[in-house]
């Protein structure tokens, strides 16, 4: 059997090829991880217009977390058959045209069809992006070149749905898709041309059928079962508790599988690394909590506080401010200072933030919701960057793109079960609190009674009345479950600091540099 060519090294780029690079990678990784969150705002623009329940057109979300969660940890595979450029410029073009497909579909069976195309070429290009941008830069540099990309993974999910919203509002939902279009063509053409020369060499190892179908059958289940567990109320639901069970039996074949596989479709022996299995579960964990207390605190605004989808995307959308500051900072300073450090630093502002939510109320007013929001942007300026120089230190340069991708699979994963997670526990504790608080009106309670004389004098009905106390225990018991959701994170964060310190610190300081060196 043929064995695999040496990793040929290129130069970093230099002078404009390098800033037009960088802006060519960022501008595709921008546009992938906005497509994930633009369609969530809009879903009921699009249910409504292909004739469909708002419960069937969530499957426009589903179908695009399936497959992309499927497609990203098959990157470094890929990448050894097409070569990195190849690969990553094919992405963006099938990106292109599935985009242009779920713009122009007549129904809601062929927009899933073209969502699920979507979501599985998109997969290797977050990972690639990584990968290409790292060597684009010399070792002294990687860690700006991971500021770069960080900056556009940290903002996208939060103008995903603002600009979802905007497009519906003034144009037609369509357009969500077709504006990638002239991003995706710009990023591939300039890719193309600045890279084209500088390809990984290509391998023809076989195609691993046995361990492609058994990620495709689990990792299929797992999403399946999380983005449909709350709506089926999980596990009393047959078709849920069919889904972990396949999930959970086929997860295990492949571990076996993949483990003796001479020719593995995923590389598991990355988790040997001590570096990259501390850096990979921490980057997930930590990503899982940020992302479910995402989704929670636009809900509650727009649920429970009579705030406009508007309104509560303006509270959420500077956590990019000084994320955005303090990115390139952490880039050029990483390779001086432990990444340890600027990860514990991260992890406890996380938590000062959550802890700062869980001491919201009802009565909290616009600038009281956005200052932990504002501060928030500071923690997620130190995360990513010294996770990703943890988790890639010390890799050899062919290994970088299975490494990126296998990493990157772990947190979708984490963030889809940090999603589904945090809204089942909301609903639950406000489940248990209004029980609590309904237990407290009654004809000995002063304020239960005068609330509700006050309102019988005003001319309301009996049923009325009630209803109107049930909506205010409702909206105390949701704004009780959030703070205690919030609270239970920010504890969490403070426990996964020691994970961090599992790692080895990279030798004087430096795994961006050797994040950089295996690139190239």
């Amino acid at each position: 059997m043929a064995t695999a060519p040496a990793h040929v090294a290129h130069a970093p780029l230099e002078g404009a090829a390098r800033v037009w690079g960088t802006v060519a990678l960022s501008a595709a990784t921008f546009m992938n991880v906005l497509d994930s969150s633009i369609a969530n705002v809009s879903l009921p623009a699009i249910s409504g217009d292909l004739g469909v329940s708002t419960t069937q057109g969530t499957w426009v979300i589903t179908s695009f977390a399936v497959a992309n969660a499927i497609a990203v940890p098959l990157t470094g595979f890929l990448t050894q058959r097409f070569g990195q450029v190849r690969l990553f410029v094919l992405s963006i073009v099938l990106f292109m045209l599935t985009s242009l497909m779920c713009g122009l579909a007549p129904n809601m069976t062929t927009l899933i069809l073209f969502r699920a195309m979507q979501g599985f070429v998109a997969g290797p290009m977050i990972p690639l992006s990584q990968t290409l941008l790292l060597a684009s830069y010399p070792k002294a540099k990687a860690g700006l070149a991971m500021a770069m990309w960080a900056m556009t993974t940290l903002v996208a999910p939060v103008m995903g749905p603002l600009l979802g919203g905007w497009i519906t509002d003034n144009i037609s939902w369509p357009w969500i898709f077709y504006i990638n279009l002239p991003v995706g063509f710009v990023a591939a053409a300039i890719t193309w041309g600045i890279y084209r020369n500088r390809d990984s060499a290509t391998y023809k190892v076989p195609i691993d059928a046995i361990g492609l179908g058994l990620l495709v059958l689990w990792v299929g289940s797992l999403q399946l079962m999380l983005d449909k567990g709350k709506e089926l109320d999980w596990f009393h639901s047959s078709t849920i508790v069919a889904l972990a069970v396949i999930a959970v039996v086929a997860f295990a074949f492949f571990l076996i599988w993949e483990l003796t596989e001479e020719h593995p479709v995923v590389d598991l022996s990355l988790f040997k690394r001590r570096n990259f299995w501390t850096g990979a579960f921490a980057t997930a964990v930590a990503y899982g909590l940020f992302f479910g207390n995402v989704v929670i605190m636009p809900l509650w605004l727009q649920q429970w506080m009579g705030y406009t989808a508007t309104d509560a995307g303006m509270i959420t959308a500077p956590v990019g401010l000084l994320a955005i500051v303090f990115s390139p900072i952490v880039g050029l300073t990483v390779a001086k200072v432990d990444p340890r450090r600027y990860t514990t630093f991260s992890f406890l502002v996380f938590a000062l933030v959550l802890f700062m939510r869980s001491r919201f109320n009802t009565q909290a007013d616009f600038w009281t919701l956005m200052i932990p929001t504002i501060i928030q942007g500071v923690a997620m300026a130190f995360f990513f960057i010294p996770l990703v120089t943890i988790t890639l230190s010390g890799l050899t340069p062919d290994r970088i793109p299975a490494a990126s991708g296998l990493s990157n699979f772990l947190r979708i994963t984490a963030g889809a079960m940090g999603t589904s997670i945090a809204t089942t526990v909301w609903e639950d504790r406000a489940a248990l609190h209004h029980a609590q608080l309904v237990e407290a009106v009654n004809n000995g309670n002063t304020a239960a009674t005068s609330a509700i004389a006050g309102l019988t004098s005003n001319g309301f009905s009996t049923d009325q009345v009630l209803a109107q106390v049930n909506r205010m225990v409702d909206q105390q018991a949701f704004m009780l479950a959030a703070d205690d959701l919030f609270y239970a994170s920010a504890v969490l964060f403070i426990m996964l600091i020691p994970l961090v310190w599992l790692a080895r610190p990279a030798k004087g300081g430096a795994g961006a540099g050797d994040a950089a060196a295996g690139a190239h």
